[in-house]
């Protein structure tokens, strides 16, 4: 079992929504935070605990104390103006582990400027997506193949290096199937079980969604 982690979603939209979503089924504590409430009535059910406040406003965020949350999400939709002096105010309050949702490319530049490494741009990163990496971040990719299954790249767990497939079992401890390896820019299809596994392969993977997750946890 994963260890619980505090996740904060500033901005309740559909792309905010979506990350909360995903953190809270995977048993994550997360504080939900919009100017609206509407926005956050319609999310409670996919979040810890639900706050109306204006973000960009000093005041309204340093009771919240956000400096002790694993990662702040911002997800705030149209506003740029409001994205950006949220963001301030996180950087300025000394909140180091954000995440910001840029609407365009010259929004994106801003956050950047001002000193957000993860920028997320909602046509290209969908909000699951997202909250998949933060759960896992050894997962890379993923394609949902159905409700319960999916193919997923998981970055080789480092106590694995150097072993075999064959002494990993990993299709009957993980439950899971190993369909292809990633190595720099070699792709090896079907590998042998005798396949000795080096470090920073990626193990292209098909199992249910469970098992995947649990495996993406491992170090």
């Amino acid at each position: 079992m994963a260890v619980k982690k505090q996740y904060a979603v500033i901005g309740l939209g559909r792309f905010g929504t979506s990350v909360a979503r995903r953190l809270h089924a995977a048993g994550h504590e997360v504080l939900g935070i919009d100017i609206h409430e509407e926005q956050v009535e319609d999310a409670e059910m996919y979040i810890t605990q639900g706050v109306i406040a204006d973000s960009a406003d000093k005041k309204a965020l340093i009771p919240l104390e956000l400096e002790h949350f694993d990662y702040v999400v911002v997800a705030i939709g149209d506003d740029i103006q409001a994205s950006i002096l949220t963001v301030m105010l996180l950087k300025n309050l000394g909140i180091k582990n954000i995440i910001a949702k840029a609407v365009g490319k010259r929004h994106g530049q801003v956050l950047e400027a001002i000193g957000v490494e993860w920028i997320i741009y909602p046509e290209r990163d969908m909000g699951e997506r997202v909250a998949n990496q933060l759960l896992a971040p050894n997962r890379l990719d993923y394609m949902k193949l159905s409700k319960d299954y999916n193919i997923e790249e998981i970055m080789l767990p480092a106590k694995m290096t150097g072993k075999s497939l064959r002494e990993l079992d990993i299709r009957a401890k993980y439950k899971i199937n190993v369909i292809s390896i990633l190595r720099n820019e070699e792709i090896i299809v079907a590998p042998a079980p005798d396949e000795q596994l080096q470090n920073h392969d990626v193990l292209v993977t098909i199992g249910k969604r469970s098992d995947l997750d649990k495996f993406s946890q491992l170090n």
